[in-house]
């Protein structure tokens, strides 16, 4: 009977070639501003019940909280798992959609001014820059499957076989 070595699945070429392409991904200018601008983004929906005004232990002062924990954890890891990140930013997405509605949807009274123009521009923003993630994963995909793009030519580089 022969014994084969198998190279453990880590250290596969084509396994350590797409970690490596999804981090140098990660390191662009603009994979890195919507990762920061996420982080901000749901922090500023964790904590907007206490900075808008509308702190009192209501429905949607949870449901805020709730939502910019996830939000800033679906892409504020943007960096760290941008081979995942298409399908997390439809999620991230979705919570963007959520809080656009949240004031008229939740239970108790809370659709006051500040509440809803606080969930509106947050929410707006949340969406766009899930939709920006989306985007450039998706470019990153479809650019690696047509053999164009920067994908490609990290392909056909010199020593990058």
């Amino acid at each position: 009977m022969a014994s084969t070595h198998r190279v453990p699945i880590e250290e596969h070429p084509d396994l350590m070639e797409l970690r490596a392409r999804h981090d140098r991904a990660a390191a662009t200018p603009r994979a890195q501003a919507i990762e920061a601008l996420a982080l901000i983004t749901g922090l500023y929906l964790a904590a907007s019940p206490w900075i808008a005004g509308f702190n009192g232990f209501t429905t949607l002062a949870v449901t805020n909280l709730i939502a910019g924990i996830a939000y800033m954890l679906l892409l504020g890891g943007l960096g760290t798992s941008y081979e995942r990140t298409h399908s997390m930013a439809w999620a991230a997405a979705v919570i963007g959609i959520w809080t656009c509605v949240a004031p008229w949807v939740v239970a108790g009274d809370v659709a006051h001014t500040r509440s809803i123009t606080s969930n509106l521009i947050t929410g707006a923003i949340a969406t766009l820059l899930a939709l920006a993630a989306a985007s450039a994963a998706r470019d990153r995909t479809d650019n690696a499957r047509r053999g164009t793009g920067p994908a490609a030519r990290d392909r056909t580089m010199p020593g990058n076989l």
